[in-house]
């Protein structure tokens, strides 16, 4: 019997995972984001808005966005806003959330903790 491919199970598990974030969502509705930088010099805080509809998290103003939260409330987001990026996974517990941000700013690498609270 052959053996799956490395690839083939990164597959199955990409499909898996993408059919639990687009499932209707406990969390869906608006969420406002406050992210702590820790270490490195990128600023201080930043904070914003974002929606969850059907799991997926979205923001009107950031193309580069993408975000999921699975119905267990795990969350695995990231960003790009010009030569910036972030990545991030946490979890959100009904009206609140939080977990930890790696990112950049120009050469800087910066990390830090995220909370969340649904509005």
């Amino acid at each position: 019997m052959k053996t799956p491919s490395l690839w083939m199970i990164a597959a199955a598990c990409f499909i898996a995972q993408t059919s639990v974030a687009h499932a209707r969502s406990a969390y869906d509705g608006s969420w406002d984001l406050v992210f702590v930088t820790q270490t490195g010099t990128c600023d201080p805080a930043y904070s914003f808005a974002v929606n969850v509809s059907d799991g997926v998290v979205t923001h009107p103003n950031l193309v580069k966005f993408k975000g999921y939260v699975a119905k267990s409330g795990s969350v695995h987001a990231s960003v790009t806003v010009h030569d910036k990026f972030a990545s991030g996974t946490g979890k959100l517990f009904g009206t609140s959330g939080r977990g930890r941000w790696n990112g950049r700013a120009g050469g800087a690498r910066c990390s830090g903790y995220w909370t969340a609270q649904r509005n």
